[in-house]
């Protein structure tokens, strides 16, 4: 994500993000009940969230072991294309089993985050779609044995 212009938030869109990060589902009259505000002004204050892209969507969670995707994995790569070339980024971004595509300082060039659902089906990964990225320099593969915690929520400050 790139760092656009500052957005400035009040302790009300602070609130509204805690319930709304705590539980996706919320409604717009529970929001405005625990607000103490009107269901229309609520609806205005998410709406200009989501316009000033402090929203950028609303997900469901998925058991990844319900899908039995139970391979998780941090591959390191090197890649030809320097400092903001993102064509490596974008081709690794199109694959459906990234999850996560980072440019990193360091002697890597990307961290790049896979869920699959087994060994043999990270290795199918690894020969037929890495392979292809032209770019691609090489791989380091860090597979998880344990996941402790693993979340997308951010920590929302309070606003005096």
């Amino acid at each position: 994500m790139n760092n656009e212009t500052e957005i400035i938030l009040d302790k009300t869109d602070l609130h509204i993000l805690r319930l709304m990060q705590e539980n996706a589902r919320i409604s717009n009259a529970e929001l405005a009940r625990e607000l103490d505000m009107a269901p229309s002004g609520m609806l205005e204050r998410v709406k200009k969230l989501e316009q000033k892209n402090v929203i950028l969507q609303y997900t469901t969670r998925i058991n990844p072991n319900a899908l039995q995707q139970k391979m998780l994995a941090f591959i390191f790569m090197k890649a030809a294309d320097g400092p903001g070339c993102n064509d490596t980024a974008k081709q690794l971004a199109k694959i459906p089993e990234v999850q996560e595509v980072h440019h990193i300082a360091g002697d890597d060039c990307y961290l790049v985050k896979v869920r699959t659902y087994d060994s043999a089906s990270l290795m199918h990964l690894m020969r037929n779609n890495f392979t292809k990225i032209p770019n691609l320099l090489s791989t380091r593969t860090t597979i998880v044995l344990e996941t402790v915690k693993e979340q997308q929520q951010l920590v929302i400050p309070e606003k005096q």
